[in-house]
């Protein structure tokens, strides 16, 4: 399921209707308004987070909001404007779980083409084990890998960030970043 690329209906200038075209100088179809000339651009949304690590465990929070209410999570959310990629990640450890950590490199970097989304997740070292889950999480909670519960895991890019994790921590090569495209 795509999204549907024709979502503004109105200009977000004049209030008058859009018309989708090319416009000059361009290659794709964006939403222009007719009457101000006014060219819509729709860009994919960046989901940043990190995956918060104490020891030989790893931080995930229990959502209390929609999309998948009651299941585990790793700390994320959409990256607000006049911030940068590192600032929302840790912004929303801390809104999420209450917890202090220090960011330790890219980990994962995932397209959902299909929503329109970039996730972005971070290794980060927790700096202690004290969590304050906020008003998004029902809980917070720290697991070792064969505690995680993998069939209540929320989204795809959560799972696919922390086999990556798991696996590289096995290896004892490092954590290169991880490139992938996720259906």
């Amino acid at each position: 399921m795509l999204i549907d690329p024709r979502r503004i209906k109105h200009c977000r200038h004049c209030g008058r209707p859009v018309d989708y075209r090319i416009p000059a100088d361009d290659n794709r179809e964006r939403a222009v308004c007719d009457g101000c000339g006014t060219i819509h651009y729709e860009n994919p949304l960046n989901v940043v987070g990190t995956l918060p690590v104490w020891g030989e465990q790893v931080l995930l929070c229990k959502r209390a909001i929609e999309p998948r209410y009651g299941l585990w999570t790793l700390p994320a959310g959409f990256m607000e404007l006049g911030e940068t990629v590192a600032d929302g990640a840790l912004r929303e450890t801390v809104e999420e779980a209450g917890a202090k950590v220090e960011l330790e490199g890219l980990l994962t970097l995932l397209n959902v083409v299909r929503v329109g989304q970039v996730h972005l997740f971070y290794r980060a070292r927790m700096l202690d084990t004290t969590l304050d889950p906020g008003p998004e999480s029902l809980d917070a909670r720290l697991f070792h890998e064969h505690e995680i519960p993998w069939d209540e895991i929320a989204f795809r890019t959560v799972r696919e960030t922390l086999r990556h994790y798991f696996d590289c921590r096995r290896s004892g090569n490092g954590y290169p970043l991880h490139l992938a495209d996720i259906g």
